[in-house]
């Protein structure tokens, strides 16, 4: 963490839905730099359109093409303020644990810290499998950004509604598919 005008700044270790730029833009009114990355640990959430991760050892958390790596990468968000922070704080709701992580820098080759949001039932019977972003891109993310758009004007409300129940009055539940509009 460093500071930059009095203020701290944060890096946050991102995947799944937050790989989008428009729902970082939709979150934070703005796309911060940052730097492709690799984190070991990755499962999908069962009825859900996000992912999860949990620490696995030798697996690689994958997520979007970079197009100067021939594997998929995540990234890192670098210079997060304090209050951008508390808005990922709030986005990722109760669901994750904002954990600190080791990642691998594959602009650089080095080795960061960075904050990373971690599924907080490590116990949950409904992670599985991979989650696929390209996919998502393809069926949710128009959907979700605008979620998303919905959950960051409402946090500005004095009785804003948590992620989870921004989340639940957008998308209806549909048996054992993923939430769909």
């Amino acid at each position: 963490m460093a500071m930059v005008g009095g203020n701290q700044v944060h890096n946050v270790f991102v995947y799944g839905s937050l790989l989008a730029d428009d729902v970082v833009r939709a979150l934070l009114s703005r796309i911060p730099q940052s730097s492709p990355a690799i984190l070991n640990g990755q499962f999908s959430i069962k009825g859900r359109v996000y992912p999860a991760i949990l620490p696995v050892e030798n697996k690689k958390v994958t997520g979007k093409s970079h197009p100067m790596y021939e594997f998929l990468l995540l990234q890192v968000l670098q210079g997060i303020t304090d209050l951008e922070l508390y808005i990922l704080d709030e986005f990722e709701d109760v669901e994750y644990e904002r954990v600190t992580v080791d990642v691998s820098l594959m602009d650089s080759s080095n080795k960061s810290q960075a904050f990373a949001y971690v599924w907080s039932d490590k116990n949950d019977p409904n992670l599985y499998g991979e989650w696929d972003f390209e996919e998502w891109k393809r069926t949710q993310m128009e959907d979700f950004t605008k979620m998303s758009a919905d959950f960051r004007k409402d946090l500005e409300l004095p009785e804003s509604k948590t992620r989870i129940a921004t989340y639940e009055s957008f998308y209806r539940q549909d048996g054992d598919s993923p939430l769909v509009p």
